[in-house]
């Protein structure tokens, strides 16, 4: 990647918040931590696999899957269209919540997915609604989220049908405002510009569930059958578990 400029790397902000692939690999190199939000769906499926116990392997595409899940001795999450008996495990929240627990599972992802796999040398935490305070929580504990030690915060955004440009999602873009917002509160930063105005959307967003029940990606959702994917998305912060890649996996580190 080319060199990044000063000018983008938002110093010297505690907590930075950037877009997709590239503002992973311009923001994380000197962070302590980066924390990927995708929150329809690739972490708040994390998060609800995590739950009940799942080692979660992130992969980039469906092409190689197969492939890399034996290699792995895991189970493949297929498409949300494809789930039958024998395949209950999809990127669907949803189905993963009522399918049987296993102890590996990978789960193909072209957004938050690729952008967890991509990430190297420092920790990578999987956020969402669900857990927002919970990641904010432990990454306070650690003493990160100030101008020494600042994390990453990725909105994953999506991709437009048929072309390889990022569409920002203002669901992972209030993810990360939660993310940032627990932050805030817990004493981390000081915040970026980027981070600072996901947070003020965030906080004052009067029933973000309902926005993104009527945002882009939740009527995509909700109106190829999936609406329940959104409403497990939008248990805001229901859950304890802090997923955190370890070992090539995503594990609750908060247990």
């Amino acid at each position: 990647m080319a060199e990044i400029a000063e000018w983008a790397r938002q110093r010297p902000s505690g907590v930075r918040l950037e877009w997709g692939s590239a503002g992973a690999a311009a923001l994380g190199p000197e962070c302590a931590c980066v924390v990927v939000v995708d929150v329809l769906s690739f972490t708040t499926s994390v998060s609800v696999a995590v739950e009940a116990g799942t080692r979660v392997l992130p992969y980039p595409w469906r092409d190689g899957a197969a492939q890399f899940a034996a290699r792995h001795g895991a189970e493949l999450a297929v498409g949300r269209r494809a789930v039958s008996e024998r395949h209950p495990w999809s990127l669907s929240p949803a189905a993963l919540r009522s399918a049987p627990a296993v102890e590996r599972l990978v789960l193909p992802s072209p957004n938050g997915s690729a952008i967890a796999a991509a990430v190297s040398g420092v920790p990578v935490v999987a956020a969402c609604l669900r857990n927002a305070s919970a990641v904010a929580g432990w990454i306070a504990g650690r003493g990160w989220g100030t101008e020494r030690q600042p994390v990453a915060l990725i909105a994953a955004g999506e991709h437009w049908p048929s072309r390889d440009v990022l569409r920002p999602a203002v669901e992972d873009w209030l993810g990360a405002g939660a993310v940032a917002a627990a932050l805030a509160r817990g004493g981390a930063g000081p915040l970026s510009a980027e981070a600072h105005a996901a947070a003020v959307a965030h906080d004052w967003m009067a029933d973000v569930a309902a926005l993104i029940r009527d945002c882009a990606s939740g009527r995509e959702l909700s109106e190829g059958g999936f609406a329940q994917d959104v409403a497990v998305a939008t248990e805001l912060d229901s859950s304890g578990v802090v997923p955190v890649l370890t070992d090539g996996a995503f594990v609750d580190a908060a247990r």
